[in-house]
């Protein structure tokens, strides 16, 4: 059957050659854009004007014009696959009627008909290849036996083993319901038990509750290489760069299902507490006096890093959010003093931490739990409870949008449900109180699908301002529900879908379900997040809830109308990662490589970039020994594949494996990883703590250390020439001076240092001499070079003033005429003076650009680095030596000390950029 219908058989034209089928189309454009027109003669009766007949030829030529104006949109070449939004496209669209809109399908069904194109079912389809024709062959055998293992289990119990007899065994079968899930103290706990027919592909790795529904819209891990014993999507099948740049802060909202990140619960006296947070870091003194007590209370969070002691210093695991579970009132409603209350209540807290740094948690939190007196409890709670993560002006409308309170009477009301539902018109969660708590009782948002648009009341701007200033949450909170085992495991025996369908459909159409006995309350809990320092960037929303219903929350928060258009995107692990790096701030464990998550990640992204390399051909790869630096220097600076930290602080280098499996995955060993494991490893006799690897390659760069700014800030403001920790870096942000974007791997270098003065005996005369170094050939002004380049709105220190804006032209004088106003104009616009006589460019190579340093001003590495949509620019963040910059900045001063040259990695051209602390 032939897809397109070709021409008449055996017509040919004069000259005995096929005709083109293209004429024909041809011809059909041209008859529909010609608009027929009746001649001037047609109104007029022996030169006389016929109004009627005017009026005529007049209606004839207008019927005309909108018959060739339909013509030629119904013969246009656009298909109806091709009129709905590109978001909507497949590119099977154009096979199956299914699969454009219902009000297209009439249209579409049409035009496969007239081009005679064959109807594609995936179902009815053969198989194409040899290994799906095996497949499908022995599926259909083994339907073929399960059907005939139950029809013999149907005639051992009695019936004549018949289709409906085997139907009605099955359907009246006993089932127990699923065991209660264990949570066992002071050890790892399991994943969830996966179903049978998926049980074979979660065997090194755990689903996320949505899992099969990512797998069909974003690209998935490998599943041989999960990351972080998850299968966790990546980022989206549709191109969403720029879509995710306007979702998630002009219009719009971004989601996430960050179930994957870990959850730890730590039970036991607050004084016990207290003093195992502050083993963690948590030294501050505004957490323990009155300024802390609301975040005590259990109504704000904690957000920060925790760190752990090591030989005489501490180091970083990783970032945690920290939330207190609130105490039991102390009176009850009527005023009566509860009775039989312990003298130290038991307290509970969750700490929410990263997955690649769980492991090291988890182990530090257990050798501190066993030291204190009464002994601390601490569980497993990574799959027991899920999280998803909103971002975008819409956040806050989607969550008010599916999330409705379970309690209905006012008596029965929750004091946080009320706040939550009075946010209707709240654009940015960072508006709301820094670290706000909001914990409740929702529905299950199945009985409300599919969900509808929220009214914004009219006039209620004066009510939510008084309820973001006030913030109405009533310390003496009852203790939340998310914290009860009780509650979350009631939560997650939720109905079927079926069975919520069939009772959607014994409704009327569009009448909601009520709520039964049968469905339960679901325990939620709202953080608020601002974005570092930034006011104006969105904040972010993260909602708490049992692992088994973030699935039903999740269908129907991906389904909400927005008001502004459209629903919420999809965001994988890459558009978390561009968020973080357009809001300026680093991403864990990507830019932390003074944690072991952060090496590890490190070390992992080392061997993708070799092995992209060795699959090249020898022709289309880099040699790094022959790159040209100038000067006579040949080769890159330490390993090319890798920000390398080892060879910047004179550490050993760890060797990476070059291992390569079946499906090209190159195997790391990562301690955090390998211990996160589906069966747990055994204890260790007597102390309850998990066995790690024996001997891991990152104990190689356990000295590397992470200087804070508000340190690093002290040590440069301090008169004493005190110095960091030796191996110390600090993270830092890049903004390009002129030109340059910045790759992973780039390297940082200071200016090179001032050339010294020695002073002739016969003269007494300064003499500048070139600094002895190896670099022997760059040239002695090599540093004015590079200052060259810097716009003299940013060389000149009295152009600019503390808001970092250019200053105003001079004020002209009193009682000065005309002439001598020009002057003055014309030199304040054409002041082209620098601070320092403009050097000679560069005549040896590079085009005249400067030369880049030479290795012993390498002071860092780039970690992330882009073109930033935010900024309009190119950005970067990245970490750099703490002792080299500190000595720069001490040397030469704040304003020329924080300029830099960045160079990507096997690039000979350095960009001139400046560093500021993040």
């Amino acid at each position: 059957m032939m897809k397109r219908k070709g021409p008449p058989g055996g017509s040919k034209d004069s000259q005995g050659r096929q005709p083109n089928p293209r004429n024909n189309k041809r011809v059909k454009f041209q008859d529909a854009r010609n608009i027929r027109t009746q001649p001037s003669d047609a109104a007029l009766d022996d030169g006389r004007l016929d109004l009627n007949k005017f009026l005529n030829a007049r209606e004839f030529e207008i019927k005309a014009l909108e018959r060739s104006m339909t013509k030629c949109k119904a013969i246009n070449a656009t298909r109806v696959f091709q009129m709905v939004p590109r978001a909507m496209r497949r590119r099977t669209a154009s096979h199956n009627v299914k699969r454009v809109p219902k009000r297209l399908r009439a249209q579409a069904r049409k035009e496969m008909l007239d081009d005679n194109t064959p109807t594609v079912e995936s179902r009815k389809r053969k198989p194409r290849t040899t290994r799906a024709r095996i497949r499908a062959e022995t599926m259909k055998k083994l339907r073929y036996l399960a059907d005939k293992k139950k029809k013999k289990k149907a005639k051992k119990a009695g019936g004549d083993g018949t289709a409906e007899e085997v139907h009605t065994k099955s359907k009246g079968a006993v089932t127990t319901r699923a065991p209660r899930p264990k949570i066992r103290r002071n050890m790892l706990n399991e994943p969830p038990k996966a179903d049978s027919k998926f049980r074979k592909r979660q065997i090194n790795k755990t689903w996320l509750p949505t899992h099969l529904w990512h797998a069909k819209r974003a690209t998935m891990t490998k599943p041989n290489s999960p990351l972080w014993r998850f299968a966790i999507p990546l980022t989206s099948t549709a191109k969403c760069y720029r879509p995710t740049h306007r979702a998630s802060g002009q219009k719009g909202v971004m989601a996430w299902d960050m179930s994957y990140m870990s959850t730890v619960g730590v039970y036991g006296t607050a004084d016990c507490i207290e003093r195992t947070l502050r083993s963690l870091g948590l030294v501050q003194e505004g957490l323990w006096n009155a300024r802390g007590k609301k975040w005590r209370a259990g109504i704000r969070k904690w957000t920060g890093t925790v760190s752990r002691q090591q030989k005489g210093s501490r180091r970083d695991i990783g970032p945690a959010t920290i939330v207190w579970n609130p105490q039991p009132p102390a009176t009850t409603s009527d005023g009566m003093e509860i009775s039989n209350r312990p003298k130290k209540p038991q307290r509970q807290i969750l700490i929410r931490t990263h997955p690649s740094c769980f492991l090291e948690l988890f182990d530090e939190l257990l050798k501190l739990a066993k030291g204190q007196k009464p002994q601390l409890h601490v569980e497993d709670l990574r799959f027991e409870i899920g999280s998803i993560e909103l971002v975008g002006p819409g956040s806050t409308e989607t969550l008010l949008g599916i999330l409705e309170p379970f309690h209905e009477t006012p008596e029965a009301a929750e004091c946080h449900a009320d706040v939550f539902r009075s946010l209707t018109g709240v654009t940015n969660p960072a508006s709301l109180p820094q670290d706000a708590v909001l914990a409740f009782s929702a529905k299950d948002p199945r009985l409300a699908y599919p969900p509808k648009q929220i009214k914004i009341p009219s006039g209620g701007e004066q009510t939510l301002l008084k309820t973001l200033t006030e913030w109405p949450v009533d310390e003496n909170q009852k203790p939340y529900n998310i914290f009860d085992r009780e509650s979350r495991y009631q939560a997650s025996k939720m109905p079927s879908q079926k069975s919520v369908n069939r009772r959607k459909g014994a409704n009327a159409p569009g009448e909601p379900i009520k709520v039964t006995a049968a469905d339960p309350p679901i325990p939620v809990m709202l953080l608020a997040s601002r974005p570092g320092t930034d006011g104006q960037a969105q904040g972010t929303w993260t909602l708490l809830a049992p692992w088994k219903c973030i699935q039903a929350i999740w269908y129907c928060l991906m389904h909400y109308p927005l008001t502004t258009g459209g629903n919420p995107r999809l965001g994988g692990l890459e558009e978390q990662r561009q968020i973080a790096f357009e809001h300026g701030i680093p991403w864990f464990p990507g830019d932390f490589p003074a944690t072991s998550a952060g090496m590890s990640w490190e070390l992992e992204q080392r061997a993708k970039r070799r092995l992209d390399w060795d699959r090249r051909s020898k022709s289309k790869r880099l040699e790094w020994k022959s790159l040209d630096l100038g000067a006579g220097r040949k080769g890159e600076i330490g390993d090319g594949f890798a920000c390398d930290f080892e060879h910047l602080l004179g550490l050993s280098k760890i060797n990476v494996p070059r291992t390569q499996e079946k499906s090209g995955a190159v195997s790391i060993p990562d301690p955090a990883a390998e211990a996160m494991v589906l069966d747990p490893p055994e204890p260790v006799a007597g102390s309850g703590e998990t066995q790690g690897p024996s001997q891991s390659p990152l104990s190689k760069v356990e000295t590397i250390s992470l200087v804070t700014k508000t340190a690093f800030n002290a040590l440069a403001k301090s008169a004493s020439a005190e110095k960091p920790p030796a191996g110390s870096i600090v993270t830092v942000g890049l903004e390009f001076v002129t030109r340059g974007v910045a790759k992973p791997c780039a390297r940082i270098y200071r200016l090179p240092s001032k050339p010294r003065a020695s002073v002739l005996p016969s003269t007494q005369a300064e003499v500048p001499v070139t600094p002895e170094s190896p670099s022997s050939g760059l040239p002695s002004d090599l540093r004015e070079q590079w200052l060259a380049k810097v716009p003299l709105q940013s060389s000149n220190a009295n152009s600019i003033n503390k808001k970092g804006r250019s200053a105003a032209a001079p004020r002209m004088p009193a009682g000065v005429d005309m002439q001598t106003r020009k002057q003055i104009l014309g030199q304040s616009l054409l002041a082209t003076e620098l601070p320092y006589p403009k050097p000679a460019a560069n005549q040896v190579d590079f085009g005249g650009h400067p030369l880049c340093p030479n290795e012993e001003d390498l002071i860092g590495f780039v970690t992330t680095g882009a073109f930033s949509l935010s900024e309009g620019k190119a950005t970067a963040i990245g970490s750099i030596s703490a002792g080299r910059a500190l000595k720069t900045l001490r040397e030469t001063g704040v304003r020329e000390g924080k300029f830099c040259v960045v160079r990507n990695a096997g690039e000979g051209v350095g960009w001139l950029a400046r560093w500021e602390l993040v």
